[in-house]
């Protein structure tokens, strides 16, 4: 196989030029459809109950709603990164946009569980051409490093604050509207790309992309989906076989899909991204990242919701605070490095500050809300530190021809990294949960959740009783797994001081 002469360490052409009003306008544009693809994550959260009264979905269709939606993104981000790189990102942008917004008509006015499960699928299909578009497009807009890296820092921003928002937009929207409302609200923003995109936004694409490798397409599918449906299903319903085996294959087929591309002419993603100097550390520790916010996730929003007993919507509300110090976190750790402290210093000190979140969780009791979310706060500010920095390293280290496919590449990491942290912190908190619990009833040892409906059945100080000790189990067992994150996020910031 020949190596690409687009991967070099440095960008040829216009890499001192700086960009001016418009290429900042443009930005503002691009965060449009980033906002709303990061937002559907989360806004069926409040949406569910109006949805299984109105159309009656059995159970596996219910989680299928829930889940389509990440399953296709996943499974497509680097297929659609790699077209992008052939056909133009704004190209596929727009197209992605249209796809989204016919998509989010569809899922609104769906009048049964399998339209809706279909259109949530085709949101999947459009949200997985928008995210590697967007960052692609930074990439070719703004040569200048430092206002590349004030780009990407506020590309991290608008992504990790969408996921807080779409689930308090949801809220509100189901309170005041019908649960369709919820995808409405994407098309004033689409409609809105599809005018100005055109005229802000420029077209860029790889000039010699070679032939598009129709096999790595399925191959690369059959990598990612099973192993993110394996890893998502074992925290909650444990390592069953089929979740196993689920794994396993998709192990089997990443095997296949990496041998594919070192071994084809022009692969779909070609391994001589690799040869930049930094890309891989940032693939890799970008993961860990996304491995150490989601599985803090996995018990942040649990114990508002069944320790502290929110609401879910108050639980979406207090959710919502600690994503306002997100916004200064990228811009402090892109001053620093432009202050000239090294970048992997920079990146080893978010690590510490996620560390630091995990070790103000660890001091949490059953009562403890502002802690909580001064926590998350925390944790958050520092996924953001190092998740922008990597991006901007692993971006600095490609051509612009070749963005699309390494942007695909950083953002299919980071939902292998979140599904693996829910798996793993998840199931750690789990067995502590239960064992703390071994002498409760069955349904009350499965799930904290569990414990509350089997509570409010006891007679008398029973259900108190137990739901205290519910409580108490659950709020070890994320002490224990925020003590295996930290030391996940202590061995991570040693290998980021080498980056």
């Amino acid at each position: 196989m020949t190596n690409s002469p687009s991967t070099t360490q440095q960008a040829p052409g216009p890499a001192n030029s700086r960009a001016g009003r418009k290429e900042w306008i443009a930005m503002a544009v691009l965060m449009l459809p980033l906002l709303l693809v990061s937002m559907d994550v989360s806004v069926l959260y409040f949406a569910v109950p109006s949805i299984t009264a109105d159309l009656e979905p059995t159970g596996t269709q219910q989680l299928w709603i829930f889940d389509i939606y990440g399953f296709v993104l996943a499974g497509l981000l680097m297929t659609m990164g790699a077209l992008g790189d052939r056909i133009g990102r704004r190209r596929l942008l727009l197209v992605g946009a249209t796809a989204f917004g016919a998509a989010s008509v569809c899922a609104a006015y769906a009048n049964s569980a399998e339209m809706l499960i279909a259109a949530r699928a085709v949101l999947g299909i459009g949200g997985a051409t928008l995210m590697p578009s967007t960052m692609a497009l930074i990439r070719n807009m703004f040569h200048d490093a430092k206002q590349r890296a004030k780009a990407i820092g506020i590309w991290s921003g608008v992504m990790t604050g969408g996921v807080a928002l779409g689930s308090v937009m949801s809220g509100i929207l189901v309170e005041h509207f019908w649960w369709g409302s919820v995808f409405l609200v994407n098309l004033p923003a689409m409609l809105l790309l599809l005018v100005l995109a055109p005229l802000l936004l420029p077209e860029s694409k790889d000039p010699r992309p070679g032939r598009f490798d129709l096999l790595s397409v399925p191959l690369s599918m059959a990598a990612v989906l099973p192993l993110v449906y394996g890893i998502k299903e074992i925290p909650s319903e444990g390592f069953e076989v089929r979740y196993v085996v689920a794994v396993v294959v998709g192990l089997a087929f990443a095997v296949l899909f990496v041998r594919r591309q070192r071994t084809t002419e022009s692969p779909l993603i070609s391994p001589a991204l690799f040869q930049g100097r930094g890309f891989g550390p940032a693939v890799a520790l970008n993961l860990v990242s996304a491995f150490t916010m989601m599985g803090s996730a996995f018990f942040t929003t649990q114990y508002l919701q069944a320790v502290l007993g929110k609401s879910a919507l108050e639980a979406a509300l207090w959710a919502l605070l600690p994503s306002v110090l997100i916004g200064f976190a990228a811009p402090v750790a892109g001053q620093l490095v432009q202050r000239g402290v090294r970048r992997g210093t920079v990146v080893a000190i978010g690590f510490l500050v996620t560390a630091a979140g995990y070790g103000l969780l660890t001091l949490t009791g059953t009562d403890s809300l502002w802690l909580i979310l001064a926590a998350a706060g925390v944790l958050a500010c520092g996924a953001v530190i190092v998740m922008s920095q990597l991006t901007d390293l692993a971006l600095g280290t490609v051509a612009p021809e070749k963005a699309g496919s390494a942007s695909s590449l950083l953002e299919t990491g980071q939902e292998f990294g979140g599904a693996l942290g829910m798996a793993v912190l998840g199931s750690i908190g789990t067995a502590v949960y239960r064992h703390d619990l071994a002498g409760a009833p069955a349904e009350a040892r499965e799930t904290l959740g569990g414990a509350l409906a089997v509570a409010q059945h006891l007679p008398g100080r029973a259900g108190d009783v137990l739901l205290a000790q519910a409580r108490e189990a659950f709020t070890s067992g994320m002490h224990m797994a925020a003590v295996a994150g930290i030391v996940v996020l202590l061995g991570a910031a040693l290998l980021a001081r080498r980056i």
